[in-house]
């Protein structure tokens, strides 16, 4: 018996010498293979499984009935100069907003009091989409006011960015209302592949927080940063919005919207806006 089993290790350890293995060589595939079975069961554990879609992110979420395009812009400006910028939007961008013959709308603008300071903030729509964006930038380029507005203003600014956003469906849509008011827009920076995850949990979360009718709109973007995330508040003043804020731990639901949203953001930002005169959202 003890020789029949040394004839099949012999065998076995020729076969490897044929193939140029050595035993040591053996064992230590195995224990590699065993190895890379391990990791791939232990990583299975914790990678999140994102479930295919067939169709796109801005047809799953947005808002069916209606076809508006958002553009909200940041214009950082040279500290001595914010006075005098914020004097030439409300000479200009009013003007663009009550002309008919421009299919957009000023939604709001306003300046950053905490946050990134010395910064504008301005919010328009584009009612019939991409085709109104596209008719409005080719008027404005022909509008000689507009043109020396924009090199006017370009003299006051340090660096500028704009996104393309789409209204979450389940959001309220941005109406002007009274004041005194001011606002918060909280950014988030999702991973990539979680926007259809984060708007469900959102879809069911957002009841907890329309009491105070302090919800004023949501979107995400399409074009610009992607994977972005806007919520834009208001509140009387700063202690009741920390007031609104802790009531909505007292709400059976919420805490479980923001257990499953957290792990989703890769960064996010809170920005306390105050509204210039001439904005629609007071």
């Amino acid at each position: 018996m003890a020789s029949r089993t040394m004839l099949v290790a012999l065998s076995r350890t020729s076969r490897a010498q044929a193939c140029g293995l050595r035993p040591l060589a053996i064992r230590g595939l195995a224990s590699s293979s065993q190895k890379a079975r391990e990791d791939s069961w232990l990583r299975s554990l914790f990678v999140r499984k994102v479930d295919p879609r067939k169709d796109a992110h801005s047809n799953l979420l947005a808002k069916k009935e209606i076809s508006n395009l958002y553009k909200i812009q940041f214009h950082n400006v040279k500290p001595e100069c914010l006075e005098s910028y914020n004097k030439l939007c409300e000479e200009v961008l009013p003007k663009i907003h009550a002309d008919e013959d421009y299919p957009c709308t000023l939604v709001g603008t306003w300046n950053t009091w905490y946050g990134e300071q010395d910064q504008a903030v301005h919010l328009w729509k584009y009612e019939g989409g991409y085709p109104a964006l596209t008719e409005v930038m080719s008027k404005l380029r022909k509008n000689k006011e507009f043109t020396e507005f924009r090199k006017a203003r370009g003299n006051m600014l340090l660096s500028r960015k704009n996104q393309l956003l789409l209204e979450f469906s389940f959001w309220n849509e941005p109406v002007p209302r009274n004041g005194p008011n001011i606002y918060e827009l909280r950014s988030y920076q999702l991973r990539p592949g979680t926007m259809i995850e984060w708007g469900n949990h959102w879809a069911r979360a957002i009841r907890y927080r329309q009491d105070g009718d302090e919800a004023v709109a949501g979107f995400f973007s399409q074009i610009g940063h992607l994977y972005m995330v806007h919520h834009l508040w208001a509140y009387k003043d700063l202690q009741t919005r920390d007031d609104i804020r802790n009531s909505a731990w007292q709400k059976d639901g919420w805490d479980e919207c923001v257990y499953y949203t957290v792990p989703l953001i890769q960064e996010m930002e809170s920005r306390i806006m105050i509204p210039l005169k001439s904005s629609p959202l007071q």
